[in-house]
Parts: C-alpha cells; structure tokens; sequence
C-alpha cells in the first residue's frame, strides 16, 4: 500500500465535508475562546465522562453493564451477575482513558504506544494475556453485535494476519507525516487513520475499544480540548447503526478502483460536530455553580450525579446530612434557576435535573 493511496482517498471531498470541518472549527475555536469553567467543575465533567465512555465503549462490544454498574466497579463494588470478562474489560478501558485525559500531551503517536494501549486496554482481561500489545498472529472478522452481546453478521473482511506489521507501520508513518506536514485537516487525518486502522483489525481483540481510545488522544493533540467533557463514545453507542453503516459503505470499497471513505468521513465528522455542540452548552449551563452557596452547591452535586434520575427532599436531607427546611430553600432557589424541575404534589413531590435545559 503506497501513502498516496491514503492521501488519495482525501481528495475532491464533496463540499459537506468541509462545511462540517467548518463548523466543528467555529466551535473549538469558541470552546477554547470561552472555557472559564473551575477546575473542580472540570474533573467533575471529566469523573462523570470516564464512567459514560468506558460503559459506552464496552457496550459496543457487546457488554452489558450499564454507566451505574460501571461507577460501582471502579468504586470497588463487586457485581455478581456480571462475568469477569466484563469487569476487567471495564477497568482496562476506564484507567487507560483516565490516563490519555491526563497525559496526552506528553505522549507520542507511534505504533510502540498503540501496542502498549492495547496492552494496558487488556491488562486484567485474563483471557487475552496471551496476544495483549501484539498483532494478531491469526485472521480475524469484524462482527457486528446486537444488544444481547451476540453477532447478527460479519461487517467485512480484515487484512490476513501476515500483512499486518507492514500495513500498521504504513499507516502510522502516513498519519505521522501527514500531521508533520500539514497536508490535510487533521479532523481528515483522524477519520482516515480511524477507516483504516478498523480494517486492518490489527489485534486479536480489543480493536473498536481501541480505535476510541485513539480517537481521544489524537483530537486532543489536534487541540480538541473538550474531549475529557463529554463523551465520544456514547454518541457512538447512541449512534451504533450509523456507526456500523458508516464503516461497511467505507471500508467495502478499500483496495478497489472505487475507494471513498466519504460515508466514514460523513458519520466520524456528523458525530464529531455533536459532541462540540454539547461541549459549548457546558460554557452557559455550568456557570450556574458560581450563583451557589456551599450548601446549595452540595444539593445540586448529589442530583448532578443522578442525572435522569428523581429525588426526595427528604432524601436529600438524610444523604447530605442537611434540614429539611434548609433543603426546601435549596430546592426553591435551584428552581428559580430553572436547574431542576418539580414532579408530583405533597408528599409525593420529588425533583430532577431540568431536562429541558
């Protein structure tokens, strides 16, 4: 495979392309512009995504835990009804994310760091020790899986085992040359490294856990800075069909006279502009903490946690230790702010996060 075949596949993009370029650019550049949040109210968005991506990833693949049962596990509750496999598949994901937020601009893109990724993705997956952080050493398919965790199909065929190495080196050093040189937008680089890499399937296991691993740190060294707030992964999980579409109508075509990577360009960006549209939101909505005095701040913290979920004042009371009388006027001020909503009467009143907001 010659670089220019990649850089091929980059040229004469339809006009759709560019503009969702445009506007995920006009975002970032907002984003960075305006981005004035505390750093206590970041690492809480960041706590919060680590639990969202690492359940989101993990369901892609078939796992069944929800984002409660993960926040469990990584607070040390054990969860029987969950195999072994499901929950050191979840610590893997969780603590290597939790590593590329805090270290990716010390980090190096190269094909040492993709094997120890996949090492670290692994690391307490006792059934995968055998091929953690090497290629594969035998073919493997792309299954698509539905919510029970079983295939419905094969997505496509992936490079034979033997080509592996030098398809990875290819692509490593086409995706370091292009960064270095400037020679496409690096939303494009991503997206092309991303189609490709998926084909190429170059792990026994652990390949689409890791292709999003990736995806966070590279837009974070492209100056995607809001990755850590919100969650890539569940708009792919939320998006799993056109996900799964994108990557077939792309990668059937590769290696014939007729490659186009656009439907994967198409999706990977349509997704990409989501997830900045949902980062800007967080500029206004979370500004709110500054109007808070302590006590109130720890009432909007306890139902900031349970998100899409209804509590009770005395609920409140008795799990943050607060009067009933101090948390009614909590309660009064978080809605005059319009932060929460009040559902049912009397005894039956209960609250939750505005979901209009």
């Amino acid at each position: 495979m010659e670089h220019t075949i990649l850089d091929h596949r980059l040229e004469n993009l339809p006009t759709s392309v560019w503009q969702k370029v445009a506007q995920i650019d006009e975002l970032k550049g907002r984003w960075i512009g305006g981005v004035n949040l505390t750093p206590r109210i970041l690492g809480r968005l960041k706590k919060s995504v680590l639990v969202t991506s690492t359940g989101a990833s993990t369901r892609i693949e078939g796992a069944k835990l929800s984002d409660e049962d993960v926040e469990k596990l990584m607070r040390g509750i054990d969860i029987q009804q969950f195999s072994d496999r499901d929950k050191q598949e979840v610590q893997g994901y969780y603590e290597l994310l939790n590593n590329v937020f805090d270290s990716w601009s010390r980090l190096k893109f190269t094909e040492s760091l993709i094997k120890h990724f996949h090492q670290e993705i692994l690391k307490y997956v006792e059934k995968d020790i055998v091929h953690r952080g090497e290629y594969k050493k035998q073919e493997n398919q792309v299954h698509m899986v539905n919510e029970a965790g079983e295939s419905v199909g094969i997505l496509f065929e992936t490079t034979p085992a033997y080509l592996t190495p030098k398809e990875m080196q290819e692509l490593v050093e086409w995706s370091q040359a292009a960064t270095d040189n400037q020679r496409h937008h690096p939303l494009l680089i991503i997206a092309n490294f991303l189609v490709h890499f998926l084909q190429i399937h170059p792990f026994q296991d652990g390949n689409g856990r890791l292709s999003r691993i990736l995806t966070n740190l590279l837009m974070l060294q492209a100056g995607y800075t809001y990755m850590p707030y919100v969650s890539h992964e569940k708009i792919i999980e939320d998006n799993k069909p056109e996900y799964y579409l994108a990557l077939r109508q792309s990668q059937k075509t590769l290696g014939t006279e007729q490659e186009s990577v656009v439907p994967w360009l198409e999706f990977f960006l349509e997704a990409t502009l989501h997830q900045a549209k949902k980062a800007l939101t967080l500029l206004s909505e979370e500004n709110v903490e500054d109007l808070l005095s302590p006590r109130q701040l720890q009432v909007w913290d306890y139902m900031q946690d349970k998100t899409e979920k209804e509590v009770t004042p005395r609920e409140l009371s008795e799990k943050l230790d607060i009067p009933r009388p101090t948390i009614s006027q909590v309660l009064n001020k978080l809605l005059d702010l319009k932060k929460i909503e009040r559902l049912g009467l009397g005894r039956a009143t209960r609250y939750r996060i505005n979901q209009n907001e």
